[in-house]
């Protein structure tokens, strides 16, 4: 390990230029640089620079300070005998064994952003006691406290950016609040707070010290070892590929919305839920088997008609995050390590579903042998026309999560249930998230732009995106362009509106009318054609 570590640091020390240099003789030796196993190097009181996708947010922050587009939450209600000081230490423990959770930024003197880790990071938790209030205004208060600390913006300079409220009803009734910034932390991050502390509550409610593995390296040591990386060649690489993939043009997504859009594209985010049918789900897991692709890709084939035929666009282009966590020892690491990527297709209406699904997969896994180029450092090489209400490159994102809450489940003494935050800002017009649970239930949630959307206008949308799965399912070779974008109870109504059962036999025909008027008012204007009459 120590031998590791010298030649680690040698090559930190290593110019641009003799990085990239080395990076070909590697390369030469038929290696990759993801083979070299991510070590620290970085003494403990050094400031880190941030990585690439730190840095985007903090340049969004910086435009907007009061958003809260970026807030993570989670809020639980927690039923049976709390062990208030176990919890507390628990989150204490995770906040000393993860930097990021420690973490705030700063500028330094040449206005360049650094990662600035609180060596101790004490943990405060916010305890609101509500015992006194009676019951009947017990919902309307708790509501209002979620609010208050979700849409509490954040200071990245001063922090804390993990913000953790217990909220004490009687003493075995609470709601447990956690708030943070995106700028430390992600959706593999919170699974990993999710399981280890669920791991030190119970440890700590015993009175023993919690066995978690050792942490090797930290997060700013990844953020270090990211841009060694790129600067070594790998960067170029990897633009090339996305020149080609996505074109030089960038079109936008244009979907029709009930409202007009803002020149600022400042929305509050709204939701609408709904679940595949369970024959569905089992009929879907059986399909992508069958041919050798993922449920992914499926429930993206799905989105991607729904945006074509909604748009009448046939280049649909999605942001697609992905976990970015292919290196070696960042698996238990939190911090923000996701990477959003842009997945084009260019959709004929003659293809079949079949092979549109097919051209999904090719382009899907092409973008995951080049996941590794940040976002931002895409954005910077096609240097795409920027405006203030459109983000760049896509406009619509879609997301594919397993969700697994099971370890919370298994809380000593406790029965959680998790209990949903609203009201924030929509960082997308529109955004599929779909979720695959451990008990084979997949859920969807469309999260759109409240000032563009009417709820029936999504709840449709949530309709149709099922029936476009279905035809997928059904009917893989039927044409894009002949899938219908009416659901079976519009094709009923619209038949009940087409029957008349008047009868208006003694009304004359239209022309007749006319004859009538021609007659009473031979002079009149009857047509108008330009400057003519």
């Amino acid at each position: 390990m120590k031998k590791s570590n010298d030649l680690e640091q040698r090559r930190a020390r290593l110019t641009p230029e003799q990085r990239k240099k080395l990076a070909q003789r590697i390369r030469s030796n038929r290696h990759t640089l993801q083979q070299y196993t991510l070590i620290s190097h970085r003494p403990d009181a050094e400031a880190a620079p941030l990585s690439y996708a730190q840095q985007r947010h903090w340049f969004l922050w910086q435009l907007d300070p009061q958003s809260t587009a970026y807030h993570l939450n989670a809020s639980m209600q927690l039923d049976g005998e709390l062990n208030s000081s176990a919890l507390h230490a628990s989150f204490q423990t995770l906040v000393q064994r993860h930097e990021a959770l420690r973490t705030v930024f700063r500028a330094d003197a040449n206005g360049m952003p650094e990662q600035i880790i609180d060596p101790e990071g004490n943990f405060k938790l916010l305890t609101i006691d509500l015992c006194d209030l009676p019951q009947s205004l017990w919902q309307q208060r708790i509501e209002h406290e979620t609010m208050k600390l979700n849409t509490m913006p954040f200071d990245l300079t001063t922090g804390p950016l993990l913000r953790v409220a217990l909220i004490r009803l009687t003493a075995i009734k609470h709601y447990l609040i956690v708030v943070m910034h995106h700028i430390i932390s992600d959706a593999w991050s919170n699974r990993i707070i999710i399981d280890e502390f669920a791991t030190c509550y119970r440890a700590h409610q015993a009175g023993q010290q919690p066995q978690l593995s050792q942490m090797m390296v930290q997060y700013a040591d990844f953020a270090i070892w990211q841009r060694n990386w790129l600067d070594a060649g790998e960067k170029e690489r990897q633009v090339s590929y996305w020149r080609k993939q996505l074109g030089a043009m960038n079109p936008v997504l244009q979907l029709p919305s009930d409202f007009p859009r803002s020149s600022l594209g400042n929305y509050t985010a709204a939701h609408y839920d709904f679940q595949l049918p369970d024959s569905m789900a089992v009929d879907l897991r059986k399909w992508v088997q069958d041919r050798n692709v993922t449920l992914f890709m499926a429930t993206l084939c799905g989105f991607q008609m729904l945006l074509h035929r909604y748009s009448g666009q046939n280049d649909i282009r999605v942001g697609i995050p992905t976990a970015n966590r292919h290196y070696a020892g960042v698996e238990n690491i939190v911090g923000l390590f996701v990477n959003t990527q842009v997945l084009r297709i260019n959709i004929d209406n003659r293809a079949t579903l079949i092979d549109l699904m097919e051209l999904i997969r090719d382009v899907a896994l092409g973008a995951q042998a080049h996941q590794d180029l940040p976002f931002e450092q895409l954005v910077e090489a096609l240097q795409p026309e920027r405006n203030l209400n459109q983000n760049p490159l896509f406009q619509v994102m879609f997301n594919y999560m397993r969700e697994d809450y099971r370890m919370l489940m298994q809380l000593p003494g406790l029965t959680v249930r998790e209990y949903q935050l609203d009201e924030q800002g929509a960082q997308f017009e529109l955004m599929l998230d779909i979720v695959e649970k451990p008990n084979g239930v997949i859920s969807a949630r469309f999260t759109y732009a409240s000032e563009l959307f009417k709820p029936a206008s999504i709840e449709r949308m949530g309709k149709l995106y099922l029936s476009l799965l279905n035809d997928l399912l059904q009917n893989p070779r039927r044409t894009i362009g002949e899938v219908s974008l009416v659901t079976v109870e519009e094709w009923q109504q619209l038949k009940e509106w087409g029957i008349c059962e008047r009868r208006n036999d003694i009304i004359e025909p239209v022309h007749t009318w006319i004859e009538a008027q021609a007659k009473e008012r031979p002079d009149a204007i009857a047509l108008v054609m330009a400057d003519t009459q």
